[in-house]
């Protein structure tokens, strides 16, 4: 039985089976949600009682992006949890856009390691 959730708001089905699979080889017990855009991540996170530990966050996604997923998240009263910006992207200035956001508490490029997973459940 799933003891706490994560979710991975990620628009790739190939991103979202790796990064399922990373979370299932860390912890059999955790339960991860999918959502492929942030519309329907907010949608999951209405519903979603406790909330998710930490929200996995691409960038780059249709419908309502990451930054517009931040915004939006920010601005409601479901923010406790903590957010993960895992991307492609490792350009620096983005990096820094990500990071000055309140919830986004850390920055990773993919793919997810056992180790990122390690270093962030070890700090939560």
């Amino acid at each position: 039985m799933p003891t706490s959730s994560v979710l991975v708001v990620e628009d790739s089905e190939i991103d979202q089976v790796i990064a399922k699979y990373m979370f299932n080889k860390f912890d059999e017990n955790l339960e991860v949600l999918q959502a492929f855009d942030g519309v329907e991540a907010l949608d999951i996170l209405k519903g979603t009682h406790p909330q998710p530990i930490f929200i996995f966050l691409d960038i780059n996604m249709p419908r309502m992006n990451g930054h517009d997923f931040l915004k939006a998240y920010e601005s409601s009263d479901l923010n406790s949890s903590s957010i993960v910006m895992l991307t492609s992207s490792c350009q620096p200035q983005e990096k820094e856009k990500c990071l000055a956001y309140n919830s986004v508490k850390r920055y990773l490029t993919k793919p997810l390691e056992i180790a990122d997973l390690e270093g962030l459940f070890k700090t939560s």
